[in-house]
């Protein structure tokens, strides 16, 4: 299962490049079984209220995470959601995109996707 926060539609259209069940994280989300998380980078280089709520009832069921950011905010916070997350939650990091990413970024997260999470 891929759970996942999209903002501006650019993780939501990284979604639907990846085969797989989805589901949109909302308030109260409760998962029971592995998932791969991907989610946007809010503010610089923080994790999402919904998706840090999500995380800290479905923390345990995460196989991995993919983040999306914009580089022109700076390196230093481009996809740091990403990096608090794989540090709180030693899961590894998928990938970092930039905003929609591109091909490549699509079949390295379908290939873990389908060799970590199924």
């Amino acid at each position: 299962m891929i759970a996942y926060a999209s903002r501006t539609g650019n993780v939501r259209y990284v979604v639907s490049k990846i085969q797989g069940e989805a589901v949109e994280i909302k308030e109260g989300l409760q998962l029971d079984k592995p998932y791969l998380l991907i989610t946007y980078t809010d503010g610089f280089g923080d994790i999402p209220t919904k998706v840090a709520q999500f995380l800290e009832h479905n923390g345990s069921l995460c196989k991995g995470v993919v983040v999306s950011g914009n580089s022109n905010f700076g390196h230093h916070v481009f996809g740091g959601a990403g990096d608090k997350i794989v540090s709180r939650y030693q899961v590894p990091l998928v990938r970092k995109i930039e905003l929609r990413g591109y091909q490549k970024d699509y079949e390295m997260i379908q290939q873990f996707y389908e060799t970590r999470v199924m």
